[in-house]
């Protein structure tokens, strides 16, 4: 394999020229950076970014911790990163985990080692204790609020998003309200949706009802399977408030298949603002999701950069959007 001095010599120009255009550096002159590139292009080389990284101390790569590529939730906000990344020349690298515990240890274990520079955790398992051990070894930011502690984290107000929804179904005259959840085990958003539900409804003179809160929710497919599994209930809710509005579009499809109204029978409200809702008629939230995983991302990058002398928290706003359904 050729090395930078016969680079050089081919090119007719000096190792700090080649070394220089290798590094992208500005005070290089067209035509000695077209001679290098050529010759580079002629001897076939190709640089060992490993030994690279290694001199610079980077390697211009975040990584992305999310339970699931395949939810819609998580890909809006990597649409969010994955634009700030190509506009500062970042590379991502996702690491699927399925909340499974050691599998989020294993990247925490690689922003320790280098392979990463940064980090940020869409959704997590492990408690923040073990991931702000970690914290020493570069930026790490997460998507859900984090407070005191030397992590960054962009987020909303899950319990205001409650609070605003549920009321908005109490003065449509609903009383039997219940909801839906992905996962119920060591989720910070379900805790505080679930504050939320108990407190705003026991406030306006309701009764919350665990068996109305409805798990492994996560797609088309289990918004579908929750007609039935409401139909065989003896006393069933009027309203869900439906996290995910592919999941409510799936509720509603089926609903109506089955002979039911929606919001004759369920009123429904989901979440997230996707195209989805908007063919459907679907009263959704826009939660901010690409927003959330950009300026997830930006915080790294910036403390990478020096631009952000340390941690920040920073609270989205989310909007109501009412259509039909309700």
């Amino acid at each position: 394999m050729p090395n930078i001095k016969q680079i050089a010599e081919a090119a007719g120009v000096s190792v700090t020229t080649v070394s220089r255009v290798l590094n992208d550096h500005p005070y290089v002159s067209e035509a000695k950076r077209k001679a290098v590139e050529e010759a580079i292009r002629k001897l076939n080389y190709s640089r060992n970014m490993n030994a690279v990284h290694l001199i610079k101390g980077t390697t211009r790569t975040i990584g992305v911790v999310l339970p699931r590529i395949n939810l819609y939730y998580f890909a809006r906000m990597m649409e969010g990163m994955a634009q700030e990344a190509l506009l500062h020349n970042y590379q991502l690298m996702l690491c699927q985990t399925d909340y499974r515990p050691d599998e989020e240890r294993k990247v925490l274990e690689m922003l320790r080692n280098k392979q990463i520079d940064g980090l940020v955790i869409c959704s997590r398992s492990l408690s923040l204790d073990e991931v702000e051990a970690y914290a020493a070894y570069g930026p790490i930011a997460l998507c859900e609020a984090v407070r005191d502690r030397p992590l960054s984290s962009v987020y909303i107000d899950h319990y205001a998003i409650f609070q605003k929804a549920i009321t908005y179904l109490w003065e449509k005259g609903r009383r039997r309200i219940g909801f839906t959840a992905g996962r119920r085990r060591n989720s910070p958003s379900l805790r505080r949706r679930l504050q939320a539900y108990n407190d705003t409804l026991l406030a306006l003179g309701g009764s919350p009802r665990q068996e109305w809160v409805l798990d492994g929710c996560y797609d088309i497919g289990d918004g579908a399977a929750l007609v039935e599994h409401l139909l065989a209930m003896p006393e069933r809710p009027d309203a869900l408030l439906i996290t995910g509005d592919q999941v409510a579009a799936g509720f509603i499809l089926a609903a109506r298949s089955r002979g039911l109204e929606v919001p004759g029978d369920f009123a429904v409200i989901g979440f997230d603002n996707q195209p989805i809702s908007a063919v459907l008629g679907i009263t959704t939230i826009d939660n901010r999701l690409s927003e959330i995983g950009a300026r997830a991302f930006d915080s790294v990058r910036s403390q990478l950069a020096g631009q952000q002398p340390g941690p920040v928290s920073e609270e989205l706003g989310f909007r109501f959007i009412k259509r039909g359904s309700v």
